[in-house]
């Protein structure tokens, strides 16, 4: 779902009330969001607001922000340019051209000699050519993306590079419902060209900025068939789309209840700024009374997982190359381990040849004795520089290093299967980490394990751990949860009591999770709870039926030597759990 210009028109709305604020800060947390912090000088409320740019091909929007963002120690380029020309500037005005997917930002600033100048920052959301520009007398000073003709003498798309005139977005003659009579629309919907179309499809060629979830909204409530199409509906239908389009105008002048969808497991599907019917009880509801808040909640858990892989793009590399060349190395072990089968073969040619040193003569290339284990002739090559017995021992040599070889290569293929576990949960710590003290605390973890060079100062005291995710099931009881191996050692083998209650998800990396029982005993309900805890902060999250064992923390040990994170534990039970981020958060302690 991408945020479009009726909505973004919703928060237009809400973010004029910072006109007249002047830029506090500016920060770059990841490669394609901005963070712009304005304060206002005069009035009772004088605390920093936030605005986050984003031009993410997945997550760009522009909108009012409550999110804590962790900045890199270096303020990247584009960000520096924006500190120069923006510091102090004061928000003169939002514009939007109708219903463009389009915002423009007007800061009256001062420039290095002293003049006053106005600099616009202009947020383009338009899926992956979304972009964030800054623009000062109608040429571009900068942007986050910027946008070449790569050489192509045939490119025909907008160039976007400093000091070049900058080109507003091609823009298509439609409608915009603010502007435009119902009437007007009516006629351009059902005036004939689009008579075979679905009406659905024809409200999103015809009215500019409005989402395929509108549309279809708007055809559910007059038809009650969202694939309904234009030339079937009667003169009531028809009214009815009349009356929608009314409505929907008026939410827009004068603000609406914001409608967030999710569905059983309490996924973000959808949103939109009318009331969404369509999908009946399949889907659930959440309203807001504000888009800011509800952008917030839709886009902020996916953003901040995109920043952390973007930070974290060292790490994931290398260990999957870690990763990749332990599986490679163990399927060669395995091909070597099944030659090994061969083995007694060698052995019963050692039995036949010894048995029958008095029949065979040094210089003999090959000969054919009865096999006394099956009574069948056997042919059995020989070296004819050696006598009887040292080719009989020959063959006892071989079946020895194959025996030891079946051996060795039976532990290294353990060994090489663990050191896979091992990698497979730091990816998932990785994947689920929130800030850059997680991710160097699994630097810290890697180079301990020798997967990362030691860096210089490394060798100093270990900093204080971060602490553990903190829950709280229905019936009061605290629950913990570890951010990566470390933390879950430190979590399972010192915090935790053997009376506790410890759940893993069963053959799936993932965190430690201790419900701390304080001597009583948790019901199902809890138990329940922590396992949903358990599945959701697994690489099992997007699964369904997620076995996840429990068992009291008395039972779990970690063997010698094992790698951080890694136990071994008994007398447990399991649960099948379908994770529900619903449930997750209901359960977090904010």
């Amino acid at each position: 779902m991408s945020l479009d210009g009726a909505f973004l028109h919703c928060v237009k709305q809400e973010i004029s009330g910072l006109i007249g604020a002047r830029v506090d800060k500016i920060y770059q947390p990841s490669r394609e969001e901005i963070i712009v912090s304005l304060r206002m000088l005069g009035g009772e409320d004088r605390t920093a607001k936030k605005i986050v740019f984003s031009a993410g091909g997945t997550s760009a929007r522009v909108h009012l922000t409550e999110l804590d963002f962790e900045n890199p120690s270096a303020p990247p380029l584009f960000c520096m340019i924006l500190r120069k020309h923006l510091n102090g500037g004061k928000l003169i005005d939002i514009r939007q051209d109708g219903l463009e997917r389009v915002l423009y930002f007007d800061f009256e600033c001062v420039n290095e000699i002293g003049d006053r100048v106005v600099n616009t920052l202009i947020s383009e959301i338009m899926g992956r050519y979304s972009n964030i520009i800054l623009v000062r007398d109608g040429r571009v000073v900068d942007s986050i993306k910027r946008i070449t003709d790569g050489g192509d003498e045939n490119f025909t798309g907008r160039r976007i590079l400093p000091n070049i005139p900058y080109e507003t977005p091609p823009r298509t003659d439609r409608l915009c419902l603010l502007d435009t009579e119902i009437g007007d629309i009516m006629n351009a919907v059902f005036g004939g060209e689009y008579q075979s179309q679905r009406l659905a499809k024809a409200l999103s060629l015809v009215l500019e900025g409005i989402a395929p979830i509108f549309a279809r909204e708007c055809v559910f409530f007059a038809a009650g068939d969202v694939d309904a199409v234009v030339g079937n509906l009667n003169e009531q239908q028809k009214n009815r789309i009349g009356e929608f389009l009314l409505n929907a105008k008026n939410l827009l002048k004068n603000g609406a209840d914001y409608t967030l969808l999710t569905d059983e497991n309490g996924k973000k599907k959808d949103f939109s700024f009318v009331d969404v019917k369509q999908y009946g009880s399949f889907y659930g509801a959440k309203r807001f009374t504000s888009p800011s808040k509800l952008l917030d909640e839709f886009f902020g858990a996916a953003a901040k997982q995109d920043r952390m892989k973007q930070r974290s793009h060292d790490l994931l590399k290398t260990v999957n190359n870690a990763y990749e060349r332990i599986s490679r190395k163990i399927e060669l072990q395995k091909k070597e381990l099944a030659e090994c089968g061969q083995r007694d073969v060698f052995r019963v040619n050692g039995d036949l040849v010894n048995a029958n040193i008095y029949r065979l003569k040094k210089g003999m290339t090959k000969c054919e004795l009865e096999d006394f284990y099956t009574g069948e002739p056997r042919e059995i090559a020989l070296d004819a520089r050696l006598t009887p017995a040292q080719n009989a021992q020959k063959y006892y040599n071989e079946y020895r290093k194959l025996d030891t070889a079946e051996k060795k290569l039976t532990e290294l293929i353990k060994k090489g299967g663990d050191e896979l576990l091992y990698l497979d949960s730091v990816l998932d710590s990785i994947s689920r980490a929130e800030s850059d003290w997680e991710l160097s605390e699994i630097r810290r973890e890697l180079r301990e394990q020798g997967y990362l060079r030691a860096v210089k100062g490394d060798d100093r005291p270990s900093k204080k751990l971060s602490e553990p995710l903190k829950f709280c099931s229905s019936e009061g009881f605290e629950i913990l949860v570890g951010r990566n191996n470390r933390q879950n050692d430190l979590l399972t083998l010192k915090t935790a009591k053997a009376t506790d209650i410890w759940l893993h998800t069963k053959d799936i990396a993932g965190s430690h999770v201790i419900i701390r029982t304080n001597g009583q005993t948790p019901s199902e309900q809890t138990i329940f709870e922590a396992a949903q805890l358990a599945a959701y902060h697994s690489k099992g999250r997007n699964g369904s039926g997620v076995p996840v064992d429990y068992t009291a923390v008395k039972f779990v040990k970690k063997p010698a030597g094992a790698k951080p994170g890694m136990v071994i534990f008994t007398n447990n039970k399991t649960l099948f759990i379908t994770p529900n981020e619903g449930i997750v958060d209901k359960l977090k302690i904010h």
